[in-house]
C-alpha cells in the first residue's frame, strides 16, 4: 500500500526529473549552431523578374499538385500568396510589390531555413531537425501531428495539411534536400533564368551579398536579410527596396529562436510528463484509500458477527 510520504516521494522525483529533461533539452537548443560549411541560398531582388520558374521547378522536382492556375498566369500577382496555404499548395510562392516610382519588386517566399530553428526546438518528437547540409527537414516517420513547429515559428512558414484527413503532412519548403544530398543544385536555383538565386555555401553567400552591396551601393540598401535576423537563416535576401515595404518580418531580433522557445519546452515537458504523473499518483491513492474504507467496514462488520 502506498502511503501519502511515499506517493510525495515519487511525485516529487517525477517532477524533479522532468525539470531536469527540459532543462538538457534547453542546453542542447542553446548550443544547436549547425555545421560551418552549410549551404544556403540567395535571392537577389533586383534581379527577379517574377517569371515564376522558380514555382514550377519547385512543383515538379517535389512532386506537388498542378496549380489551378498555370505558371504564365500573372493574375496570381493580385493578392499575396503564402506556401501551402489554402489552395496553394506549393512549397515557394512569388509575390509582387512596387517601388516609390512604380517598378514592380518581385520576392520569393519560402522556408527560411533558420540557422538555429525554433520549429527543431520546439518538437518533442525531433521530427524537424537542421541537417548538417543545411536545409531543415522533416521526418514524417516520426512527426505525430502536433504541429509545435507551425506555432514556434517567427516567419510563418509551416503548414499542415488539414484537407487530408488520413495522411496530412506538415509541408514547408525543404531546399532541395533530396536533391542536395545528391550533388544537385535546388530546383529553383537551377531554373532561375537571370541568376537572381544563388546556391552555395552559406558563409560565402554572405561575402558575395556584401559585395554586390558595396560595389553597388546606389542599387542596394546596406542590408542582408537573414544575415542575422532570428539569430541567421540560411535563405539570404538582398533588396533595392526597404525590406519592411516587402513583408518581411521586421519584429524577429536576432536571438536564436530556442531562446525563446526553451520555455514553451519546459511547458510542454510539464504538461505531458510530470502533471499526469501527479493526478496518476493522486487517481492510486483515492483508489486505496477507498479501498482501506471498505476494508475497515469489512472488518467492523466481522466483529459486529461474532458479538
Amino acid at each position: 500500500m502506498m502511503s501519502r510520504r511515499d506517493f510525495l516521494k515519487i511525485g516529487g522525483s517525477l517532477l524533479a526529473g522532468s525539470l531536469v529533461g527540459d532543462h538538457g533539452m534547453a542546453s542542447a537548443a542553446k548550443s544547436f549552431t549547425g555545421n560551418p560549411d552549410r549551404y544556403g541560398m540567395l535571392s537577389d531582388l533586383t534581379r527577379c523578374i517574377g517569371c515564376r520558374r522558380c514555382e514550377a521547378a519547385c512543383n515538379k522536382a517535389n512532386n506537388l499538385p498542378e496549380p489551378k492556375t498555370s505558371f504564365e498566369d500573372e493574375s496570381v500577382f493580385e493578392e499575396k500568396r503564402k506556401p501551402y496555404v489554402a489552395d496553394v499548395q506549393a512549397y515557394t510562392v512569388v509575390n509582387r510589390y512596387y517601388d516609390s516610382n512604380g517598378k514592380p519588386v518581385y520576392r520569393k517566399v519560402q522556408c527560411m531555413h533558420c540557422d538555429e530553428p525554433a520549429c527543431a526546438s520546439a518538437c518533442p518528437v525531433v521530427a524537424m531537425k537542421k541537417s548538417k547540409e543545411g536545409p531543415v527537414i522533416w521526418n514524417e516517420d516520426v512527426c505525430f501531428g502536433c504541429r509545435y513547429c507551425i506555432v514556434a515559428c517567427p516567419f510563418h512558414v509551416p503548414a499542415y495539411e488539414y484537407s487530408n484527413a488520413f495522411t496530412p503532412k506538415v509541408q514547408k519548403c525543404f531546399m532541395c534536400y533530396h536533391r542536395i544530398s545528391e550533388g544537385i543544385v535546388p530546383a529553383c536555383a537551377e531554373a532561375c533564368p537571370v541568376e537572381a538565386i544563388t546556391f552555395g555555401k552559406r558563409s560565402e553567400l554572405i561575402k558575395l551579398a556584401w559585395t554586390r552591396i558595396l560595389s553597388e551601393p546606389d542599387k542596394y540598401i546596406d542590408h542582408v536579410y537573414g544575415e542575422h535576423e532570428a539569430g541567421g537563416t540560411g535563405w539570404l535576401y538582398i533588396s533595392g527596396v526597404p525590406f519592411s515595404q516587402l513583408d518581411f518580418p521586421m519584429d524577429v531580433g536576432t536571438t536564436p529562436y530556442p531562446e525563446y522557445t526553451k520555455d514553451f519546452l519546459s511547458m510542454v515537458g510539464l504538461t505531458l510528463i510530470s502533471w499526469p504523473a501527479l493526478f496518476g499518483g493522486i487517481y492510486l491513492m483515492s483508489n486505496h484509500r477507498a479501498e482501506n474504507v471498505q476494508d475497515e467496514v469489512v472488518d467492523s462488520e466481522k466483529e459486529e458477527d461474532k458479538l
